[in-house]
């Protein structure tokens, strides 16, 4: 499973924190462990259910890029703003690459082998069962706040620095097909 992970992350590597890496994998690995997806099946299936039947963006085109517009965000921000808005590259990466993870447990696939929402996904949306399975990981506190605050349940909450990054990569990336202007 590690390698499957690995090959699915090749963004893992950013995180200079050896014992976050691992454990940000390890995550990884449980979650497809327990899901009904396979890794095959993140990269054709919708990352999300609320743009319709057609909509062909995969998940993890979808997951990789979040990652990849959060670390250049947190590389600007740092470079431009430095002391003052400090943000923790490692806790933004491992952020970034879990705050979907839960989605493996929200998503089963129906009889036509499209991706709907199963009964635990219902009722446990994916930024619980992803905090869940974090802390089953030894995640520290402030990654998990990110995947609990990255969707719509975290503006009931004050964001970290990272966590307001990753909700933003995680909407600029999502709101546009869902809420796009068509001429």
């Amino acid at each position: 499973m590690r390698k499957i992970v690995k090959e699915l992350w090749p963004e893992l590597n950013w995180i200079e924190d050896e014992v976050l890496r691992e454990k940000t994998t390890k995550v990884w690995e449980i979650a497809l462990e327990r899901s009904v997806l396979s890794d095959e099946d993140l990269q054709r299936i919708p990352f999300t259910l609320l743009c319709g039947p057609d909509f062909k963006v995969s998940f993890m085109d979808h997951k990789q890029c979040v990652v990849h517009i959060a670390k250049e965000s947190g590389e600007k921000m740092n470079s431009f703003f430095k002391d003052e808005l400090p943000v923790d590259m490692d806790v933004l990466l491992s952020g970034a690459i879990l705050c979907d993870v839960g989605k493996l447990l929200e998503y089963i696939l129906d009889e036509d082998d499209n991706a709907v929402q199963g009964t635990y996904g219902k009722y446990i949306r994916h930024p619980f069962s992803g905090v869940s399975l974090a802390e089953e990981c030894g995640i520290p506190p402030e990654v998990c706040h990110i995947i609990a605050t990255h969707a719509g349940e975290g503006n009931m909450v004050k964001r970290s620095t990272e966590a307001y990054i990753v909700h933003h990569a995680d909407f600029m990336t999502f709101l546009p097909f869902k809420e796009r202007l068509k001429v």
